[in-house]
């Protein structure tokens, strides 16, 4: 830990000020917040302490006056990275004219605190390090006040603060104070390194202590790659892209609160399906059914302790009234995400408005409940039992939407025009009244099967009825539509006709005719046809491309099923990330990122493929 001098300090930056392209970021994660670092290794999104905390590094939807932390070797002519093992380490190797330099960096997990630490070494030549740090609380918008200490360890440090939030800065060596923000340069010669570790803590805390006083971040690394290991390796995952599917699963559990259980679609907020659009929104919360997907997703990998987490969570969660579920919830459990906008940031190169909560949240899906009985069946189909009040549960949910699922509603894909008999929608409302049905009938849970019985012949056969276009020879979007979705492929995932029924197969070749945009990436709907009330259009979304793999594997063509989920692997970035969407003309990632819907398609897919060959036992949900 011997750096060279710091050299003159030159012009404030020599790298660009304006976001990365949304696939050059990688994530890192603790289990109860994340942040987003470039590929220049500038840490430009970080919500502290909890993943729907404010941000105090905000340059992602703004610029580098909103808050970031770049450490970086500026020169550099090459750079690559990758995430160590089956880990959030990342590593990340800077090439410039005259040496070499690794930066590895992570969040630490399992020590109760929210930190983020970075190590820079040169392992050959002679490299010069760009050093900036930028905090700005309240997303952006609020500059704390930032001194200089020593900690009780004699160590020196800086401390920034404002209102409830604190963050100090700990390191061999630490940037001075210029024009409201923090910048150094510094020499490392071959062998040397520099040490840096952030934390977090409320502001009427005393500085908490640094960890590890020797080696006080090489330990730290080593033990969060540890850690994430041991957790990768108690199970392996779908034998179809493998690789794949393991780092997605990782990224599903990078996602999910380790204290409350609850999963989180995205970490970040409206990075935009569209740059320079308005549809750009929050998904730092637990959708029902997103978070019911990702448990399906890890139950068939093997993750059985996750079900009875999130099954917990589901309980607090909707406690209540079965009238009052919501389609989305806080990570705690929480109800209260009301949206608003940020007029002090630009937005992501531009796409405004940028939103914080998520008007969503106070509209009715009926889906939502089909994909929370899938995936309550498929864990008590692996050994999760039930219990008095989570059967209690099941039963209210389940009776409420026998009442109401006639109802028009604003399906899955969270229309805000006009509300739709979704045909979707109808489609998940028989799975969960199935599910129901055969819960009873299999473990002899009490419950009133003659109606429930009754209600799911009900839905089977209305959905037939005016969800089915004879003429087109496909299941429709909704009541009265010509057109399809792509969330019509769950009709084949979940059961509801079987495999061999040729109206899927028929649905499915609609499906891809009206929305494939290029080989195995389809749009979830056409924007031009579908009232979604929103401007502007979308791209492929990724979810959708998983869901078709899936549905293939179902329907028997399973080189079909590899060579789509093959492209959807094709379009990971670099440390094997997915966003929402994706530009099959530019190659570009677009919406938040990573995104849990994304990767779970990915691993579910994988595993109906495995299943489709025989090398694993299918899983009965």
């Amino acid at each position: 830990m011997n750096p060279s001098a710091p050299a003159p300090r030159a012009t404030p930056l020599a790298t660009p000020d304006r976001p990365a392209p949304i696939a050059d970021y990688a994530v890192l994660g603790d289990g109860s917040t994340a942040a987003l670092v470039s590929l220049r290794g500038s840490v430009d999104w970080m919500c502290v302490p909890h993943f729907d905390s404010d941000a105090c590094f905000a340059a992602l939807l703004g610029d580098a006056g909103n808050g970031r932390w770049l450490l970086t070797v500026p020169d550099a002519t090459q750079v690559t990275r990758r995430y160590v093992d089956d880990s959030f380490v990342l590593e990340t190797t800077y090439v410039a004219p005259t040496g070499t330099a690794v930066v590895t960096e992570t969040m630490p997990v399992d020590d109760e605190r929210c930190d983020l630490v970075r190590q820079v070494v040169c392992t050959a030549g002679r490299v010069d390090v760009l050093h900036e740090w930028v905090v700005r609380f309240g997303y952006g918008a609020v500059e704390p006040w930032v001194s200089r200490l020593v900690d009780e360890d004699g160590e020196p440090a800086i401390r920034a603060i404002a209102g409830p939030d604190a963050l100090v800065l700990r390191g061999d060596v630490l940037p001075e104070a210029t024009d409201h923000r923090h910048e150094g340069r510094f020499t490392l010669h071959e062998g040397e390194r520099v040490e840096l570790a952030l934390t977090w803590f409320p502001s009427w805390r005393p500085v908490p202590r640094r960890r590890h006083i020797d080696a006080f971040v090489e330990d730290r690394i080593d033990a969060t790659r540890d850690a994430w290991g041991r957790w990768a390796g108690v199970e392996g995952g779908p034998r179809t892209q493998h690789a794949a599917a393991v780092r997605s699963l990782l990224v599903l559990r990078l996602l999910t609160d380790a204290e409350t259980g609850g999963i989180v679609a995205a970490p970040t907020t409206s990075l935009p399906e569209l740059v320079g659009g308005e549809r750009n929104w929050d998904y730092r919360f637990c959708w029902l059914r997103d978070a019911a997907m990702t448990l399906e997703a890890l139950v068939e990998s093997g993750y059985r302790d996750e079900a009875h987490h999130w099954r917990d969570w589901l309980l607090r969660a909707v406690a209540g009234d079965p009238g009052d579920l919501q389609i989305m919830y806080r990570l705690d459990g929480g109800r209260h995400l009301p949206e608003r906008t940020l007029a002090h940031l630009a937005g992501y190169r531009g796409s405004q408005p940028v939103r914080v909560g998520n008007a969503a949240v106070g509209q009715v899906q009926h889906d939502v409940l089909g994909e929370v009985m899938c995936a309550l069946a498929l864990a008590r189909n692996a050994g999760l039992a039930e219990d008095g009040d989570s059967w209690s549960l099941q039963r209210h949910l389940v009776d409420d939407l026998v009442a109401h699922w006639t109802d028009p509603d604003r399906g899955i894909w969270e229309v805000r025009g006009e509300p739709q008999r979704f045909t979707h929608s109808k489609v998940m409302a028989w799975a969960a009244v199935d599910r129901a049905v055969r819960a009873a009938e299999q473990d002899g849970l009490p419950a009133p099967l003659e109606r429930w019985r009754a209600a799911r012949d009900a839905i089977h056969a209305d959905v037939l009825a005016t969800g089915w276009d004879e003429r087109r020879g496909t299941f429709v979007q909704h009541e009265g539509a010509t057109h399809t979705d792509a969330a019509l492929l769950q009709v084949a995932i979940v059961g509801f006709l079987p495999p061999d029924d040729p109206r899927l197969a028929s649905t499915v070749a609609a499906i891809r005719a009206e929305l494939e945009v290029a080989p195995g990436l389809l749009l979830r709907y056409r924007s031009d046809v579908t009232d979604d009330g929103v401007a502007g259009h979308e791209h492929a979304f990724l979810a959708c491309s998983g869901w078709l793999a899936h549905a293939l594997a179902v329907l028997g063509d399973v080189d079909e099923a590899e060579r789509v989920l093959a492209t959807l692997v094709s379009v990971t970035n670099d440390v094997g990330l997915l966003a929402e969407q994706y530009d099959p003309r530019t190659g570009e990632m677009t919406g938040n990122m990573p995104q849990a819907l994304s990767h779970l398609a990915l691993v579910r897919a994988a595993h109906a493929i495995d299943v489709a060959r025989g090398l694993v036992a299918p899983e009965s949900a």
